[in-house]
């Protein structure tokens, strides 16, 4: 693995730790590609015999996502890769909307909350704001949350300015909590994240050590989280799955080129895990 010193230092302290290891990734951008239309979103097809692999040599492996558990499932054909992780001797964890929704290959059922009480009056105010901002995104609705992707518009850019302090007004309104993405805004209920979501992970699975791989602003609870768990003693690695121009890239301790690089990284991750059992 290349990188600065402290990089590989962090690296070799998760291959030291062997079958305690934690893995936990996200998936638009970190396993599928972005696509202009998230529902074409598919995980990159060697994919599922890296993570397999991998599987084979660590003590938990998770995705962690904001889509709903159940879409992710099917983009990425997570139930079919469940059941070979589970064939050995590991599960697949899933955690939905930050950490919201939650499966595993193990008990392969969807546990989801209801949705939060202010989600229908910021939907009911939706159009007006849409109106307001002369803006028409593609509006995404979640069961628990909602999304407003800008991708495929003209200046998706301009759209999102347009549309973020209008929306953050009215999820104020609403008690929601508003998480900015590239080119899409999400809005959901207060008390859950993917920083939240990777500590129960970890703990869970009584985890020696932790990386998490992401590319866009909401992994950065994730980020804070590891950086939490370095302070008490258990090692962990950032991977960022976007090299330049992402406050994630900058936080990162490996900056790798999207879901090629970050499948590169965990092959090698595999080959190292593999050469300390030996």
């Amino acid at each position: 693995m290349e990188g600065t010193t402290e990089a590989r230092r962090r690296y070799d302290e998760v291959v030291r730790a062997g079958a305690s290891l934690a893995v936990a990734l996200d998936f638009d951008g970190t396993l599928a590609p972005i696509v202009e239309d998230p529902r074409e979103a598919r995980i990159a097809p060697e994919a599922p015999g890296v993570l397999a692999e991998l599987a084979t040599h660590i003590g938990a492996l998770g995705v962690i996502t904001g889509r709903p558990a159940r879409q992710v499932l099917e983009l990425g054909g997570l139930d079919d890769l469940g059941e070979e992780v589970r064939a050995r001797g590991r599960d697949l964890f899933v955690f939905g909307q930050y950490g919201n929704e939650r499966w595993s290959s193990g008990s392969p059922r969807v546990v989801s909350p209801p949705p939060p009480a202010g989600l229908a009056g910021f939907l009911a105010d939706l159009p007006g704001l849409m109106r307001e901002g002369g803006v028409e995104p593609w509006v995404e609705e979640k069961g628990i949350a909602v999304a407003l992707h800008t991708r495929s518009l003209d200046d998706p850019q301009e759209a999102y300015d347009t549309l973020m302090p209008l929306v953050t007004a009215a999820a104020g309104r609403h008690d929601l909590r508003v998480e900015p993405g590239r080119y899409v805004i999400e809005v959901r209920g207060p008390g859950m994240d993917k920083g939240q979501a990777l500590r129960r992970f970890v703990a869970e699975a009584d985890a020696g050590a932790v990386l998490y791989a992401g590319d866009d602003l909401g992994d950065l609870d994730a980020f804070d989280a590891v950086d939490e768990l370095r302070e008490v003693g258990t090692p962990g690695l950032l991977v960022s799955a976007r090299t330049t121009d992402s406050a994630v890239s900058e936080r990162a301790d490996v900056a790798v080129a999207g879901p090629a690089g970050v499948l590169d990284l965990l092959r090698q991750l595999s080959a190292d895990l593999a050469r300390t059992r030996a």
